[in-house]
């Protein structure tokens, strides 16, 4: 089932992404062109705070055009664990060290056309540290109860994947309770 590829010309490269174009042969043994970004990958997380609560983040989105209420996320750099990655984007965008990293689940987001793969994690026992934004981002920290957090999955409320994925695995672990 798999395409061979015949060429590949990188078409864009910039800070986080790459954007190649292959021609490829079908086992059909028919032609067909791939435009596919390369990603380094990304790590999301669903900050458990006491209380049955989560820490979601608000920022604004470009690509969707509107402000959207997110799980914390980011990419990864070259080499890094995503572990680790997982720990210095909680800090960054919500203002929490984790005492720990559960791993829920690992999923491509878009794989017609990406090589994205999202390491999702549930983070336990937070100790608040300070926010420590990167200079180019606007985020605000929302807590709000897990059941109402998924009531705005339910509503339309929520409409960033890795969120809805991530809050759904998290209710599954914590058997829908939404705390420890």
């Amino acid at each position: 089932m798999g395409e061979r590829v015949l060429s590949s010309e990188s078409i864009y490269k910039g800070r986080i992404l790459e954007l190649k174009v292959f021609d490829v042969e079908l086992p059909s043994g028919r032609e067909t062109r791939r435009e596919i970004v390369e990603h380094p990958g990304a790590v999301a997380m669903v900050p458990l705070l006491d209380g049955g609560k989560v820490a979601l983040v608000i920022q604004f989105r470009l690509a969707a055009g509107v402000e959207l209420l997110e799980i914390p996320a980011g990419t990864l750099r070259r080499g890094e664990d995503p572990v680790e990655c997982a720990r210095r984007e909680l800090i960054e965008e919500i203002g929490y060290e984790a005492g720990s990293l559960e791993p829920l689940a690992e999923f491509f987001l878009a794989p017609g056309y990406s090589t994205e793969l999202m390491r999702l994690y549930l983070a336990r026992d937070l100790r608040r540290v300070g926010q420590r934004l990167d200079a180019d981002e606007q985020i605000r920290v929302v807590e709000m109860d897990m059941a109402d957090a998924w009531g705005l999955v339910e509503r339309g409320g929520i409409r960033d994947a890795k969120t809805i994925v991530g809050l759904a695995l998290a209710l599954q672990r914590l058997g829908g309770r939404g705390s420890a």
